[in-house]
């Protein structure tokens, strides 16, 4: 299993990212996808969640409405569209599929919110 973030980078608050995570190694189609997050000196924590077909997604509270989470099944991708991003948005991004896939982190994408 290989999955590669990408789509980080240093935005103002109140601004907009789009992240990517390209699976590969597993059955795309077959698995929910997530995105996760972990800033610095705290633990990791589930972001955004989407159901194999895409048609299910659940978000954390604290970036439901701004947020959204997709992904496009024959090109093995998940994304995240993240708006009026905020300063305690800052964090590394990685993407994850459900469980059952045995599966090591990828390298995760930086995103820094800051003026």
């Amino acid at each position: 299993v290989q999955l590669v973030e990408s789509g980080g980078g240093l935005v103002q608050p109140g601004g907009s990212l789009r992240l990517s995570c390209a699976a590969s190694g597993f059955t795309f189609s077959r698995y929910n996808m997530n995105w996760y997050r972990q800033a610095p000196g705290k633990e990791r924590e589930l972001v955004a969640s989407i159901s194999s077909a895409g048609v299910d997604t659940n978000y954390v509270d604290s970036v439901r409405g701004r947020f959204t989470i997709s992904r496009d099944n024959a090109k093995n991708t998940v994304y995240l569209q993240m708006n009026n991003l905020k300063p305690e948005d800052t964090a590394v991004y990685y993407c994850k599929p459900s469980s059952v896939v045995p599966s090591d982190w990828g390298q995760g994408t930086q995103v820094t919110v800051s003026s």
